[in-house]
């Protein structure tokens, strides 16, 4: 897969505001953005990783280390999947 360039304007000396250099605040513009596309559920983890530059493990560890779920459930679908495995547990015990 290729590689496509993004330009982003920001304000003259933002990066020494915040304390890091030009380096450190692309890699973390780029976290960020793959995080929340993550969270949002509009990318996979895999694709929000490369988009971060690091591997599905690191970018696990880094939502959690920013309190982003794992888990991308649809409003609902956590509660019928629960169900579906309850009735599964209770046909397999026979309760």
């Amino acid at each position: 897969m290729g590689i496509t360039e993004l330009k982003m304007k920001y304000p003259e000396g933002f990066e020494s505001a915040i304390h890091v250099t030009k380096d450190e605040l692309e890699q973390q513009l780029r976290l960020m953005a793959a995080l929340k596309l993550f969270e949002l559920g509009k990318v996979s983890s895999g694709k929000a990783a490369e988009l971060a530059g690091m591997s599905r493990p690191e970018f696990f560890a880094a939502c959690g280390r920013y309190h982003v779920s794992v888990f991308n459930y649809a409003d609902g679908e956590i509660a019928a999947e629960l169900a579906a495995d309850l009735a599964t547990v209770r046909e397999s015990t026979g309760r």
